[in-house]
């Protein structure tokens, strides 16, 4: 329920961070205003005693997180990839929360897999581990199965966790319907859409079932990506519950100084997850939306291994364009062209002025390209582009916050491996790719064979459609003509023919 009983949950929320001492770094890693600093001790402090008291021998806020629940351990884990946002010291303490929390007991994992799959574990499995990794949503065992011999991983869910999760979304789902409330102007960035776009993820992430079929499909695209290994899932073994797949043994991603010691060139490495993860979303439109350190790890051939598929992204085949177009404008500095894609794809309100439009972009990419490699961020960039909306009455796009997210996310990965490291001289080869396969008149040619194939599906219903539609505009309005409807079915009939006879003479020529 998302009544006012909330309240008790966020003032718990604050009390959390105050009595764990987390709330002073919280705001110091933000460089909050004295104001919102002020506000905030003194909303707090007197709750301080309400709070959860957490582990003591955690540091602070990983404390503060782990005790406030799952959600929260959700935002700590995508903090700690942007060190350059918390602060080395910060970032390092959250990084815990990716896969080092407490687990829960062996027997009880035991008895949920046994429920799960309908069998004693003892017939299924010759082996069944301690805990080796536990994160927010599940944890994993090593194991071995009774049948092949073969080495695999069992993830399963935590106990109660959907439940825990219910408790925070109901309260992040109050704080938003509050925010709006008190403040018309926030909603424009949509709070109510963009927690029901987290909560949605969530719900997917944990059922398991969907989980294995995520790694399957990511397993198909990425097959042929060099340096890149996606585990398969075994979906004879796999329950809302629990997910079995094959077994990878690699150094853990955020364990640099162990990468280095083994020989493998961090820069490369770096490069390489962001330009997979570029063309991932770019290529296929398929994408891991959660691809922090503790998903990742470095084999001994130094592929990249990647893990948890519970959150991926998807975006369609004309949003992907126009995001391709809108970084390859930065990148060459086009901010009209940039300022155009915005238009066109409807994200910039048409009553807008494209040039002056351009112009901010211009004032938002200029400063960003005048620094060193170290300093050049996309989070920075999407940070001064959040400025530059609230003057164009731009609306916050749910569909693309696990693109921008995930790409914010891979750039702190990426730059922990190598910290020197130029997102935009690494992104551009891969964004020109895509661009010259995509944009263009070889693009055009391909789009109407499309069109034209979805038209020769359809052929055989359009004379009836059309008789249709002529017959019921001619019985409202038999003294007008032509009919209202006609030109636009005129139109749409005679775009699907030259579409057909464009094709039909592609296919003849080639």
């Amino acid at each position: 329920m998302r009544g006012p009983h909330n309240i008790w949950r966020l003032i718990r929320t604050g009390a959390t961070l105050e009595r764990t001492g987390a709330m002073k770094i919280v705001l110091d890693a933000y460089k909050a205003p004295t104001a919102l600093r002020v506000a905030a001790r003194v909303l707090g402090w007197p709750f301080k005693w309400l709070g959860h008291k957490g582990d003591p021998s955690m540091p602070a806020a990983t404390r503060a997180l782990t005790a406030l629940g799952p959600a929260y351990i959700k935002f700590g884990q995508v903090l700690s990839t942007r060190p350059d946002v918390v602060g080395d010291e910060l970032a390092l303490q959250l990084r815990v929360l990716q896969d080092k929390l407490p687990p829960f007991s062996r027997d009880v994992a035991m008895e949920m897999v046994a429920a799960s799959l309908g069998a004693p574990v003892d017939e299924m499995f010759s082996e069944f581990s301690e805990p080796v990794a536990a994160a927010s949503i599940a944890q994993v065992h090593h194991a071995r199965l009774t049948t092949t011999g073969e080495e695999v991983a069992i993830k399963v869910l935590r106990p109660r966790v959907e439940k825990a999760f219910r408790k925070d979304i109901d309260a992040f789902y109050f704080a938003a319907s509050l925010i709006e409330f008190l403040s018309p102007a926030s909603r424009r960035l949509r709070p109510t859409e963009v927690i029901a776009h987290f909560d949605g993820v969530v719900r997917g992430e944990l059922d398991l079932r969907l989980e294995a079929a995520a790694a399957g499909e990511y397993a198909a695209n990425t097959k042929n990506d060099q340096g890149f290994v996606v585990p398969g899932a075994n979906f004879g073994l796999s329950a809302r519950q629990v997910m079995v797949m094959d077994w990878a043994e690699g150094i853990p991603f955020g364990d640099v100084s162990a990468v280095e010691a083994a020989g493998h060139d961090r820069r490369a490495l770096g490069e390489r997850v962001l330009q997979l993860f570029l063309r991932h979303a770019l290529n296929d439109g398929y994408f891991h939306a959660d691809m922090h350190q503790g998903n990742l790890k470095v084999s001994a051939a130094g592929d990249i291994i990647a893990y948890d598929f519970g959150i991926m992204g998807r975006i369609d085949e004309y949003t992907r364009r126009a995001y391709a177009e809108i970084l390859m404008g930065f990148m060459r500095k086009d901010y009209r062209r940039v300022a155009e894609v915005h238009f066109e794809a409807g994200y910039v309100p048409a009553d807008q002025d494209v040039d002056e439009f351009a112009q901010a972009l211009r004032a938002v990419g200029e400063p960003i390209f005048g620094m060193d490699a170290s300093q050049i961020s996309m989070a920075r960039l999407l940070n001064y582009l959040f400025e530059v909306t609230e003057r164009f009455g731009m609306e916050t796009r749910t569909d693309l916050i696990l693109l921008q997210r995930t790409m914010v996310v891979v750039e702190g990965v990426a730059r922990s491996m190598h910290p020197q490291i130029n997102i935009w001289e690494v992104a551009q080869p891969v964004v020109e790719a895509y661009i010259r396969k995509n944009v263009g008149p070889a693009a055009a040619l391909q789009d109407l064979l499309k069109t034209a194939t979805v038209v020769s599906r359809f052929g055989p219903k359009l004379p009836g459609l059309v008789e249709e539609l002529l017959s019921r505009q001619s019985s409202t309005d038999q003294n007008q003509y032509p009919p209202k409807g006609a030109p636009k079915i005129l139109y749409v009939l005679l775009a699907a023919v030259l579409a057909s006879n464009v094709a039909l003479i592609w296919l003849l020529a080639s």
